[in-house]
């Protein structure tokens, strides 16, 4: 990333990651991948839910922001009522459990889980939306 970031400053030529050829995916292709994030990703993003224009590209020289930025960096500020949402079976949920511990700042806080939820399936599986949503007006409800 930085090398593409030089190169940019120095020619002006910007370097492009991330391309995927969508005409590749198959279900083989995509039964190989080991986590469901990623897995599922692939089917939500590259077949059931992509936008025709989507080429999953992004400039290479972005990846030193995205890997320097912390979501939980300085989270010990908030103050406030502190809702935290995930599914029971995501990936990604240590990232959630992480974010709570350190949320030291409120004590008004919650780690919501749905349960048998992925991560992926949050965005769309209505049986777990409808929780998620019904979670939001609540605490909506409560704190605003």
């Amino acid at each position: 990333a930085s090398d593409a970031r030089d190169k940019e400053v120095t020619t002006g030529e910007v370097s492009i990651s991330g391309n995927v050829d969508f005409g590749a995916l198959t279900d083989e292709s995509i039964s190989k991948i080991p986590t469901d994030l990623y897995r599922e990703g692939m089917i939500y993003y590259g077949r059931t839910h992509r936008h025709p224009n989507s080429t999953f590209a992004y400039t290479t020289s972005s990846l030193m922001e995205l890997m320097s930025w912390d979501a939980t960096d300085q989270i010990e500020l908030i103050d406030q009522p502190l809702l935290l949402m995930a599914g029971s079976k995501a990936d990604s949920l240590y990232m959630s459990k992480e974010a709570f511990d350190k949320a030291t700042g409120t004590k008004d806080k919650e780690l919501f889980l749905v349960d048998g939820a992925t991560h992926i399936q949050t965005y769309y599986v209505p049986e777990y939306v409808d929780q998620f949503v019904n979670k939001l007006k609540e605490f909506y409800g409560k704190h605003l």
